[in-house]
């Protein structure tokens, strides 16, 4: 009697797993009660494989621009350059940059400001959560190196504290 449960289970299982592949699921979690003492707890999950088609077009053109950025440090690298300023504050993650806590409100911050350390000086969200960059020393804003609304990568200067 118990085989026939476990053989409907494992079809139950089956049609989860092609129910997540036939809707581009990620993720699919069931409890199935049979009874007091009795049930079927099942989570299927897998992992979306990047389209193999979208893969050739960026090797080919990031080939010369890697070829060109290993050409660049044999030149002095440049004063100008945010990245090696020393009061550079540079984003600890991945995300968006916004300069105001709100659309409608004022700026955190604006070059010429002192600002204390620990005041927030923008926010990077990064999955839907609100980062809060605070300056690591006091002194005042030189320059703001991003744009409200643009993405960051992890370790672009965002400004620079003299």
């Amino acid at each position: 009697m118990k085989s026939n449960k476990h053989d409907a289970d494992v079809t139950f299982i089956t049609a989860l797993a092609e129910l997540l592949r036939d809707n581009d699921l990620t993720d699919l979690h069931v409890k199935r009660d049979y009874g007091e003492d009795d049930s079927l707890n099942v989570r299927v999950s897998r992992t979306i494989a990047a389209p193999v088609i979208a893969a050739p077009a960026p090797l080919a053109i990031a080939a010369p621009a890697i070829a060109t950025a290993t050409a660049a440090p044999a030149t002095a690298p440049t004063a100008d350059d945010p990245a090696n300023h020393p009061g550079a504050v540079s984003s600890p993650m991945v995300g968006t940059v916004y300069l105001k806590p709100e659309p409608d409100a004022s700026p955190f911050t604006n070059i010429g400001a002192t600002i204390s350390e620990g005041d927030t000086l923008l926010i990077v969200e990064a999955m839907k959560t609100m980062n809060h960059i605070p300056a690591p020393k006091s002194g005042t804003i030189k320059r703001i190196l991003v744009e409200d609304g643009t993405a960051v990568e992890f370790g672009t200067p965002l400004v620079i504290i003299e």
